[in-house]
């Protein structure tokens, strides 16, 4: 049933649309981006693995894959699911790792705008610390689950590490001027932390693809200003409220004075799929978190 739902409502590229499977962990209903789901299972029997990570119950194997559960009523606080006959794994890929998240029920998958997503409050803590946004709907409220900064809590070296930079050896430093457009505030100071190091002291960060636009379309319309000095090259994540970063790169490549300024996916969510909607509406090159040497090496040749 969900590969054939899955299939009905795959999107154009650049529509700042996205599909998220709706579940429910305790009280609570969340969802996850479509792109990030590979199949939704019954639950596997489990392999308790020693001195593991208190959010992780263990391993499965499906289809030759060791597979790690994390169970999402630990990580937000939650009980144990009180019926246990509805609870699903769904199996994702980010970051190039898969992982069984252990959810209580799944629902159906909704098509909205990332406009429909608000950004959570900084005062927000619990289940919200664990949110990149709350999804507004008719009927009902949900939260979209940081699954990267899950992911990266209980395995660090899954993330952005500045350390592995030291392959490029000595670096000069830059006076490039880069934007990056990244919702996580974690990821913004990794980034930050890992580009300074990488000798780029210019980079102006916006929390999400709608701020970037609108400081972009500013400098675009400025007519005392030439826009590819203004800017040498654009950082985009993919998944943000407000604008994703494939509606963000298509506005970019639209607009006649902005159109020549490089912009790079820099997103957990580079798959065959995606990077063929990335090439759709023009990224001049698509990395995969954390791949920070790789998009270094790529700023190095694509910064104007």
């Amino acid at each position: 049933m969900y590969e054939d739902d899955k299939s009905k409502i795959l999107l154009e590229s650049g529509t700042n649309e996205l599909e998220i499977v709706m579940f429910k962990v305790g009280s609570g209903t969340f969802g996850i981006n479509v792109l990030k789901v590979r199949e939704i299972i019954n639950p596997l029997p489990i392999t308790e693995t020693p001195n593991g990570h208190p959010h992780v119950e263990g391993v499965i194997r499906l289809r030759q894959e060791v597979i790690p559960v994390v169970d999402l009523a630990k990580v937000l606080n939650f009980p144990p699911s009180e019926i246990q006959g509805q609870d699903k794994f769904i199996i994702s890929e980010l970051n190039k790792i898969k992982v069984a998240f252990h959810v209580h029920s799944v629902s159906r998958i909704h098509r909205i705008s990332w406009e429909q997503i608000e950004k959570p409050s900084e005062l927000s803590s619990g289940e919200q610390a664990q949110t990149i946004g709350i999804v507004k709907m008719e009927d009902e409220m949900s939260l979209l689950l940081d699954f990267e900064k899950i992911v990266v809590d209980i395995s660090p070296e899954s993330g952005v590490n500045v350390e592995s930079l030291k392959v490029l050896g000595p670096r000069e430093r830059s006076t490039k001027n880069i934007i990056a457009a990244e919702d996580s505030a974690i990821l913004r100071k990794l980034l930050n932390d890992t580009l300074t190091e990488a000798g780029f002291d210019n980079v102006r960060f916006f929390e999400n693809g709608k701020e970037a636009w609108d400081y972009l379309d500013t400098i675009g319309n400025d007519s005392s200003k030439e826009a590819t000095k203004e800017v040498n090259l654009i950082i985009t994540d993919l998944e943000m409220p407000k604008m994703d970063g494939h509606h963000l790169t298509r506005k970019i490549k639209d607009h006649p004075k902005l159109t020549n300024i490089p912009v790079v996916i820099f997103s957990s969510l580079i798959t065959d799929d995606l990077y063929h909607k990335g090439e759709r509406v023009g990224a001049s090159a698509q990395i995969s978190k954390p791949e920070i040497v790789q998009l270094v090496q790529v700023i190095d040749d694509l910064a104007l």
